[in-house]
C-alpha cells in the first residue's frame, strides 16, 4: 500500500485539523513502530516530514540530535517537542497520547496471553522477520542523514566526525547524548563554512 502525500498544506488547516494530523501521524508511527524508538523514527520522520510536511528534513534532523541528548525514550521526546512546535500544548498532548496509546493497548491486550505464546515458532519468525525491516529502515533513515552532512558539511568533514562519533560510542562505549553535545559545543565554538565546503 502505498502512503499518499497530503495536498493541503499542514500551515493551511484549521486547529482542529492541524490536531488530527498530529494524532494520526504519531499514532501510525506508534502502532508500526515495532521494537521501540529506534524503529519508530523513519516512521516519524516519513509522517512529519514527507506526508504531513509539519517541518523539513533539516528541521527533524536538529529535532533528533536534540532529542538523543536528553534522557527518556526518544519517540516520546520527539512527540513532544514537535507536536508542541505544529499545535501548542493540545499538540503536544495529542502527539503523546497518540504514541503512548498504541503501545498501552496492545500491551493490555497482548501481555496475558504473550507468555503462553511466546516459545511457539510463529511469534518467534514473527519478531526476527520484523528485525531485517526495522535495520532497511534505519539504513535508509543513515543514508539521508549522510547525504544532509555532505550538502553541509562536505565528505572531508562528515567522514571526521562520522569516524570519530564511532570510535567514541562503538570502541569506547561513550553515550551517545554526550557524544552529540561535544559535537554541538564544538560547532559554536569552531563554526564551519556551509556551501562549497569539500565535495
Amino acid at each position: 500500500m502505498v502512503t499518499k502525500k497530503i495536498s493541503v498544506p499542514f500551515e493551511e488547516r484549521e486547529f482542529w485539523g492541524k490536531q488530527r494530523a498530529i494524532f494520526i501521524a504519531f499514532f501510525r508511527s506508534g502502532i508500526l513502530g515495532f521494537g521501540g524508538g529506534p524503529s519508530t523514527i523513519p516512521l516519524v520522520k516519513k509522517e512529519v516530514v514527507d506526508i504531513f510536511k509539519m517541518m523539513d528534513d533539516e528541521e527533524f534532523s536538529d529535532v533528533l540530535s536534540i532529542g538523543n541528548t536528553l534522557p527518556g525514550p526518544i519517540a516520546t521526546k520527539m512527540a513532544g517537542y514537535i507536536g508542541y512546535r505544529v499545535g501548542g500544548w493540545l499538540g503536544l498532548v495529542t502527539a503523546l497520547v497518540a504514541t503512548v496509546l498504541p503501545t498501552v493497548v496492545l500491551m493490555i491486550i497482548l501481555l496475558a496471553s504473550l507468555n503462553e505464546f511466546k516459545d511457539f515458532d510463529f511469534v518467534k519468525g514473527m519478531t526476527n522477520g520484523v528485525v531485517p525491516v526495522v535495520a532497511v529502515m534505519l539504513g535508509v533513515l543513515t543514508w539521508d542523514f549522510l547525504k544532509k552532512s555532505k550538502k553541509s558539511l562536505g565528505w572531508k568533514i562528515g567522514a571526521i566526525i562520522l569516524a570519530a562519533s564511532f570510535v567514541a560510542m562503538i570502541l569506547l562505549s561513550i553515550h551517545p547524548g554526550i557524544v552529540i553535545a561535544i559535537l554541538l559545543i564544538l560547532a559554536l565554538a569552531l563554526p564551519i563554512k556551509k556551501e562549497g565546503a569539500d565535495k
